[in-house]
This record gives structure tokens, sequence and C-alpha cells, in this order.
């Protein structure tokens, strides 16, 4: 346990951010699976729907620093790869 004062609200304070940071990562995994799921199952339509959710929830995970900016860009070129395949 903490002793001075800094640290005790450091450790509040990555409590919060690891919650925050939790839920970006979790929605970005989820749009990342929404979309494969969709192109799996070839339906042309919900795959660019859901690859727009998908772009906006890792870049906006990018944006917080939750992820890298490069592995941003590599979650989103491996998607646009899988949704062109289908067309």
């Amino acid at each position: 346990m903490p002793n001075m004062k800094n640290a005790v609200k450091k450790v509040k304070v990555n409590a919060k951010k690891k919650i925050s940071n939790n839920e970006f990562e979790a929605s970005m995994k989820t749009a990342i699976k929404n979309t494969e799921k969709a192109v799996k199952n070839n339906d042309k339509s919900k795959a660019s729907d859901e690859f727009k959710k998908a772009i906006k929830r890792i870049d906006k995970a990018a944006a917080k620093g939750v992820i890298h900016k490069n592995a941003s860009a590599r979650h989103k070129s491996n998607l646009a790869k899988k949704v062109n395949e289908m067309e």
C-alpha cells in the first residue's frame, strides 16, 4: 500500500484509466470480430457497415493511446483486405 499522498492518488488514477482503456479495447475487438463474422457469412452490406464502425473504434482507441498507431494501421489494413476480397 502506498504511503505518500501522490502515490495514493496515482493508484486511484491508474484504476480509473484501466477501466476506461478496457472499454475502448473491448469495443474495438468486438467491432473487428463483427466485421470478420460478416465477411465469413458473405454479407457485403453488413460487412461494409461493420467495417465503418470498426474503423471508427480503432481510430478512437489509437487516439486515446490504448493501442499504438501502427497497431491501429495494421488492424485497419487487415480488415480492409478482408472486406475488399469479398467484392
